[in-house]
């Protein structure tokens, strides 16, 4: 964990792809759903009760924005954990508050099994309690709960790019400044000689001096007629790694010394689509597992139906596209699509009972 700390501290290039993978998700607007609205349930009226109660907690947490982009720091590390604290509120228990927990709280047991380091165990730490922490783990492979992520991906690719860069500064430093040589007669005296050298190391910063007739002074070109060193190259394959690892592709971060078209970056821009769909959709099952299950059982009963988090559609590009399809949807095929979500989709808010709206030609 303080590796994937200081790979993001140290390197530009992964702190931009990361923070462009999570602010795709955080960056959306989140919503509780009702179950009735995604599957049949028994009682409506019950689960349009439980989603109206969790979402007006949820919104009364403050700190709860925040504690969704602690979360979506898993999308690195593989595992980000929340605490949930309850209180005793109108006859039965509700989250108020949410606390990120630390990374270096987090230890695992022989079984990799999660363990949360406390005062009172610094060593070996608890196991979580039921209905206490929110344990969000994208990237589920088999194995240790870190394996599969991305910042475990990148740490090979992060360490040839430190080291590249590392040996590219001491180049820089050594060949890149010419070098200047001054030739004295054999019969200078040690005193005419420390002259000399003081005199050529003040030209690195005053590029003047002062030296007699017996002395041939001649400034050396750095790689004058050669070729450089292949760090720059290298670096740039390291990064086009890097972001291949983070968005699935290059070409909606990297453009330099590459042939594209149009099409490409669009096909390229869908990938990227694909996995921000992936992420909302584990964030989505990470938060009503671990938080809304237990609200809604806490409060209604175990029989009761949970509602679901999601993040809100990001409006289309191409909205006259969109209306396009809608229409040929809804007037062609008859298909039946809920004007909520068409407004989030168009970004047009719902109107109140005695609010003017804008006349149409229909």
């Amino acid at each position: 964990m303080q590796l994937f700390e200081e790979m993001e501290e140290k390197d530009a290039h992964l702190f931009s792809v990361a923070n462009t993978r999570r602010l795709a998700l955080t960056g959306l607007d989140w919503q509780v759903v009702s179950a009735a609205d995604v599957r049949d349930v028994s009682d409506r009226g019950l689960a349009d009760e439980v989603t109206s109660y969790c979402r007006e907690v949820l919104t009364g947490i403050e700190p709860f924005d925040e504690i969704l982009q602690h979360l979506s720091l898993a999308l690195g590390r593989n595992i980000a954990v929340a605490e949930i604290v309850w209180d005793l509120r109108e006859g039965s228990f509700q989250p108020v508050d949410l606390v990120p927990a630390d990374f270096a709280r987090i230890a695992f047991d022989d079984l990799d099994r999660l363990r949360i380091l406390t005062e009172s165990e610094p060593d070996e730490g608890i196991e979580p309690p039921a209905n206490k922490f929110i344990t969000h783990t994208p990237h589920n492979v088999s194995g240790h709960p870190q394996r599969g992520g991305l910042l475990r991906v990148t740490a090979m690719v992060y360490l040839a790019k430190n080291l590249s860069l590392k040996d590219w500064m001491i180049y820089a430093e050594v060949f890149g400044m010419p070098v200047r040589i001054a030739r004295y007669e054999p019969s200078a005296t040690p005193d005419e000689k420390r002259e000399l050298l003081t005199m050529l190391e003040s030209l690195g910063s005053n590029a003047a001096g002062i030296f007699s007739n017996a002395v041939e002074l001649q400034v050396i070109e750095a790689n004058r007629g050669t070729a450089g060193p292949p760090y720059e190259r290298l670096v740039e394959y390291l990064n086009r790694e890097m972001s291949k690892a983070w968005l699935g592709q290059t070409l909606t971060t990297d453009i330099s010394g590459q042939r594209g078209s149009l099409a490409a970056s669009q096909i390229h821009d869908e990938v990227r689509r694909d996995l921000l769909t992936d992420d909302i959709r584990k964030e989505g099952r990470t938060i009503r597992r671990d938080l809304l299950s237990p609200m809604t059982r806490l409060r209604f009963g175990p029989n009761a139906p949970v509602p679901f988090f999601r993040r809100r559609p990001r409006r289309p590009r191409d909205a006259r596209e969109f209306v396009d399809i809608l229409d040929v949807a809804v007037n062609r095929l008859g298909v039946k699509v809920s004007q909520a979500w068409t407004r989030d989709v168009l970004g047009i808010p719902s109107i109140g009972e005695s609010e003017p709206v804008v006349p149409g030609a229909a």
